[in-house]
């Protein structure tokens, strides 16, 4: 039994402590994956029960083997020897975790350091006392940090969330009719990236935003007031600016949109990293965000103590990293459209990729004899971007870089091309309305909590993103389409998204009993002013107000390199001149194109792999797919993961069903393709 405590206390400090803090300051994490309490314990126990036993265990079993086979005193010696090599081991993980917050010694050097160290310690084990008797003392600790987890991290409220009633569903205004709302919130969509450089949305590349923007009122000076959701969400359903560092649940925020609007309306709510509205006023909630539960939260974790161990640096993990909308076919929907027998199958499978949850929102679109709030937060087009525009799925590896060179030109073109499909969700929306003769009467809000950089340098949402790129992190989308309005109005007030609740209850005729820090646009014009950004609640930063200009002109948008070669994209390789063989490739997702499903809703648009060390940086590829050239991509320098180039064909009529061929070549300054064999 000595041997067992002194291993919990070691899997305390290397398994138990890194996840619980990682995943305990990330409840957003859990709220998205559908997990509820019973879930949440249970991976508390596998954090930290199962793999101190399975250790443990494993070493009695081996001697009471040896003991069978050789005699008790060679059992012993043989128990004896595994539970030293274990704590050695576990010493060493603990080293690598430790080395790499204060050294910057990486790869094979941590590993030989943590090795050293790891030995070190097995022998003052074997050597002193008073080694083992510390374990005996620190296995304390895991308890220590499982208490702290339950009842002291944000993610308590969703492990004891106690039911707290707001300050009382909102009153309707005096004579005031309640129309129809419906409020789509997405997710990391700077406006930048509906614009078309003159400050206006382009129409041709989304139709749908444009429409909306041609019927309602956009406020182009709006601007998110956090980069992370559980901050910037909160923020904008209470009318508050972030103050605590609490979770995204009811049971910390009582007073929001939901117990506001709950007294007049019934609410049809599909909340995606947050549980704002209380089960009293949306009892199927739970039954409906089910999206992974215990299994998913095992794969997640597993994959971030893998990082957490890892003596490579492989970068802070998000966890919004796991955030991708499952499909409708992947929820078992059981309405789900028969495949498609059209030979033309990519366009047809729209119904199949579309994010459940966004199925689930439409289903309720139609009029009712009671009010209704129709709510949808959506994580699109937040990343990991791996929708095409018509709806077709195409995977991507873990651990590819959105920032450096080739890697961010990559990664905004994946998400432009995310953004699309984007648009064609928001098409079947207002398609929807209409249908049912809601449009009309509905009062229609179309926004996203917050933007995102890809500036190089400076990818991402971090306060480096901010402070150089400001323009594409804080302005979003923001779009109000008011009872009965047929008319386009731009208005360039100064808005901020605290601004969104008391602006939607005017218009809704909702009385908000609490104060707010926003002000409703009906009431009230912002004098022009700085911008506030909360990168941690209760500290405001400041963003000069002058940045909108450079939004509306375009100036704000992320300066990357063009596309390279784009006179080759479409082109067969029969019509160009070809060059003798110039090398190797090795396309990693290359059995990918073996079979493609007609039915699948998938194809692997993104292409990737890796070329020899010698291959220079910044060598042009061209990927053809069936004998065409579908995309060109610079070798760049590797990533994580060891690929050192990711092309992204997005032309899916280059695709076909069954077996399909993929080639790369090098593109020389003459335009020849030199072949490159796999």
């Amino acid at each position: 039994m000595r041997a067992l405590v002194e291993i919990v206390a070691l899997c305390g400090l290397v398994i138990t402590q890194p996840l619980l803090d990682v995943t305990g300051k990330s409840p957003d994490f859990f709220l998205f994956h559908g997990a509820g309490r019973r879930d949440i314990l249970l991976l508390v126990a596998a954090y930290t029960v199962v793999p101190p036993l399975v250790l443990w265990g494993t070493g009695a079993l081996l001697g009471l083997l040896a003991r069978r086979v050789a005699g008790p005193a060679r059992g012993r010696a043989v128990r004896t020897v595994l539970h030293t090599v274990t704590l050695g081991l576990l010493l060493a993980a603990l080293a690598i975790q430790v080395g790499k917050h204060l050294t910057p010694v990486r790869g094979v050097p941590l590993v030989l350091l943590a090795a050293v160290l790891g030995a070190a310690g097995a022998y003052a084990y074997r050597r002193w006392q008073v080694t083992g008797q510390v374990l005996r003392v620190a296995a304390v600790g895991p308890l220590v940090f499982v208490l702290l987890f339950v009842f002291a991290s944000p993610a308590s409220a969703v492990v004891l969330p106690g039911e707290r009633s707001g300050a009382g569903a909102g009153a309707s205004r005096g004579g005031n009719t309640h129309p129809p709302v419906v409020m789509l919130i997405l997710d990391e969509f700077p406006l930048t990236s509906l614009l078309d450089g003159t400050g206006a949305i382009d129409a041709g590349r989304y139709p749908n935003f444009a429409r909306l923007a041609g019927e309602s009122t956009w406020y182009r000076n709006a601007t998110g007031v956090s980069g992370y959701t559980p901050y910037a969400l909160p923020a904008m359903l209470t009318g508050r600016y972030p103050s605590e560092q609490q979770a995204p649940h009811h049971s910390r925020y009582p007073d929001n949109l939901f117990t506001a609007f709950g007294g007049p309306y019934q609410i049809q709510a599909q909340e995606s990293i947050t549980q704002l509205c209380p089960p009293r006023l949306c009892p199927d909630r739970a039954a409906g965000s089910a999206r992974g539960g215990l299994p998913t939260l095992l794969r997640e974790s597993a994959t971030l103590l893998e990082q957490i161990v890892s003596p490579s640096e492989t970068g802070q993990r998000d966890p919004e990293d796991s955030y991708r909308e499952i499909t409708r076919r992947e929820a078992g929907d059981a309405d789900e459209p028969p495949p498609p027998t059209d030979p033309q199958f990519r366009w047809g499978a729209l119904d199949e990729n579309q994010p459940a949850r966004f199925g689930d929102f439409l289903g309720t679109l139609r009029p009712a004899t009671r009010p209704t709030l129709h709510f949808l937060h959506l994580l699109l087009p937040h990343s990991p971007w791996n929708y095409l525009p018509s709806g077709i799925r195409y995977g991507s590896p873990d651990g590819m870089p959105n920032d450096g060179d080739g890697w961010v030109e990559l990664a905004h073109r994946r998400h432009l091309l995310q953004l699309e499909y984007t648009d064609r969700l928001l098409g079947e929306t207002l398609r929807r309305l209409d249908e049912t003769g809601l449009y009309d009467d509905a009062l229609v809000v179309l926004t996203a909590d917050h933007g995102v950089s890809f500036t190089p340098g400076v990818q991402g949402r971090g306060l480096g993103a901010v402070e150089r790129a400001p323009g594409e992190v804080l302005w979003v989308p923001m779009f109000v389409k008011a009872p009965g309005q047929r008319a386009g109005v731009v208005d360039d007030r100064n808005w901020e998204h605290v601004d969104l609740l008391p602006t939607v209850a005017d218009l809704a005729g909702v009385e908000v009993p609490w104060r707010t820090d926003g002000v409703s646009a009906l009431r009230t014009t912002r004098a022009p002013a700085d911008k506030r950004y909360y990168d941690q609640p209760g500290q405001p930063r400041t963003v000069p107000a002058g940045v909108f200009a450079d939004v509306v002109a375009g100036r704000a948008s992320p300066v990357l390199p063009a596309q390279p070669r784009p006179e080759l994209i479409g082109r067969s390789v029969a019509e160009l001149p070809l060059g003798p063989e110039a090398g190797s490739v090795t396309v990693r997702n290359r059995s990918d194109f073996d079979q493609i499903d007609q039915a699948g809703g998938r194809l692997p648009a993104l292409v990737y792999g890796t070329v020899p060390d010698s291959v220079p940086d910044g060598t042009l590829l061209a990927v053809a797919v069936n004998g065409r050239i579908g995309a060109v991509a610079p070798v760049v320098a590797p990533d994580p993961g060891g690929q050192r180039f990711g092309a992204l064909v997005s032309d899916e009529s280059l695709f076909l069903p069954g077996r399909n061929t993929v080639d790369v070549f090098q593109v020389a300054d003459t335009g020849a393709l030199h072949p490159l064999r796999d």
